[in-house]
């Protein structure tokens, strides 16, 4: 009999301005689909906004690839109709995709320690939330929950999931578990993200560089633009996704008004899913020196269509010099990240040309991991 997985997050498809949690759910459906019957509970609108979907059925299942999609209202969200929702929905394990998410996370465990709704198996996949980038941001407010769940056993038979060995690192650190307590299966990549059509960029002009993730400070777009500072080459830098913040975004513009007139920056606003690709293909570099990734979607959509990324070491993503498919570096050094770009800048079309082929080619055995594929399979099943 196949098992039913009952996952919560907060936001998924059809809406896009989340980020990647989203992305690492339907992909992994789309590669377990066959194996586990996913049940994917979300909210009825994107993030930040007040507007339900208007195309997609809200009061039953929606089937997306292999999966069956539930949007709830905001006058769904209580306790009572949660615990009624879920004692109807036949379900043999609760997946959370958030430690801190205070509906789709703690709600639902409060449910389930009140004996409202069914015990059954619970994965814990906190999706980066323990980085140090991430409990930075309101960490008076986080540090005080953590301590609090820990004394009082909340979260005790849950099994933890991590993303990276970085990740579970991080976890054991802050939630003081054993590091052998936790479960390591790296996020899957689009299931074909590895055969993804990289178009190499026109040969004329600066060199090309985007930006590519939610405009928020964990992110680090303002590293990005005193990256630029220092860069002594043309750079055409394209800013690309949705704005949280408008407070940190004009700190951003900020610093764009300050750039050299040599390094040309464009705010182009948030791109749907189907054009990342291409959106990724046109440039030469993604530019990203984020504050921290569970995994990072984004990185794994860039090195599919060669181009590559010059990243922080607060990701996953190591080695890439090694693989030709970029650089990860400290962010104590941003000069440093300036130097690479300048190198690339003096690349003849031909040798970024050549690079980018390298690059595709690496990025399959990166992307094409059968021992993450597994692991992810055996972690659903083992529960």
């Amino acid at each position: 009999m196949t098992k039913r997985i009952l996952t919560f997050v907060l936001n998924y498809f059809p809406g896009y301005l989340s980020g990647g949690v989203a992305r690492t759910i339907l992909n992994t459906t789309a590669w377990l689909g066959d194996d586990f019957k996913f049940l994917i509970v979300t909210r009825d609108r994107d993030l930040g906004s007040d507007a339900p979907y208007t195309d997609v059925a809200l009061d039953a299942w929606n089937p997306m690839g292999p999966a069956d999609v539930r949007y709830l209202a905001p006058s769904e969200l209580s306790m009572g109709r949660l615990a009624r929702f879920i004692n109807a929905t036949d379900h043999d394990l609760i997946h959370f995709n958030s430690f801190l998410d205070p509906v789709f996370t703690i709600r639902v465990m409060l449910l389930m320690k009140l004996g409202r709704i069914r015990r059954v198996p619970v994965l814990m996949s906190p999706r980066g939330e323990f980085g140090a980038g991430s409990l930075a941001l309101k960490y008076p407010k986080k540090k005080a929950y953590i301590e609090a769940v820990r004394l009082l056993r909340f979260y005790d038979g849950v099994t933890w999931h991590a993303s990276s060995p970085y990740e579970a690192e991080e976890m054991a650190a802050v939630m003081k578990l054993p590091l052998d307590a936790i479960k390591v299966a790296l996020d899957l990549p689009v299931r074909h993200a590895a055969g993804a059509n990289g178009v190499a960029p026109g040969a004329a002009g600066p060199l090309r560089v985007v930006y590519l993730s939610r405009v928020s400070r964990e992110k680090n777009l303002d590293g990005a633009l005193r990256i630029l500072h220092h860069v002594k080459s043309p750079v055409s830098f394209d800013i690309v996704g949705p704005q949280e913040d408008g407070r940190y975004w004009q700190e951003c513009e900020a610093l764009v008004r300050t750039l050299p007139p040599h390094v040309q920056a464009a705010y182009r606003g948030p791109v749907a899913p189907d054009q990342v690709f291409d959106t990724l293909a046109r440039h030469d570099l993604l530019l990203l020196p984020s504050l921290g990734e569970n995994y990072g979607h984004v990185i794994a959509e860039s090195i599919a269509v060669g181009t590559r990324v010059l990243v922080s070491t607060l990701t996953p993503w190591r080695d890439l010099q090694r693989d030709g498919l970029g650089w990860d570096l400290d962010l104590a050094d941003l000069p440093r990240f300036a130097h690479v770009i300048d190198t690339l800048a003096a690349e003849s079309p031909a040798e970024r040309h050549a690079a980018r082929e390298r690059a595709r080619a690496a990025a399959t055995a990166r992307l094409l991991d059968p021992k993450a594929l597994e692991d992810n399979r055996s972690l659903f099943a083992t529960l």
